[in-house]
């Protein structure tokens, strides 16, 4: 199999894509793109490596406790918002991604 070489911005938008996108795995965003998802992974990693952030240090929210501080409440309240804003992100963010795939196959196409 050949290897393809993507655009750094392509790469850009795969990784904000996987990370804007809650719950998701790089199967289901690779199958999406039409990319190997080892080479997905590798960018994500690579990205994370760059911004000095490691592996699982993404935070984990949960269901609020009744007996639960003021503060902590508000740090739940405040992880769920940054969670909804990214839900959103996400067609948006697929849309741009594939406008920019069909502009560049429109190119390749010299029948």
């Amino acid at each position: 199999m050949a290897m393809k070489d993507y655009s750094d911005e392509f790469k850009a938008d795969a990784v904000t894509l996987y990370e804007s996108t809650p719950g998701a795995t790089y199967k289901s965003i690779a199958a999406d793109l039409g990319i190997n998802q080892d080479t997905l992974r590798n960018g994500v990693l690579r990205d994370r490596d760059r911004c000095g952030v490691g592996p699982g240090t993404a935070p984990v929210t949960g269901p609020a406790t009744p007996f639960s501080e003021p503060d902590e409440r508000i740090r739940q309240l405040e992880a769920r918002v940054v969670e909804f804003e990214a839900s959103e992100r996400k067609p948006a963010t697929e849309r741009d991604i594939l406008r920019k795939a069909a502009k560049c196959f429109a190119g390749e196409t010299n029948w």
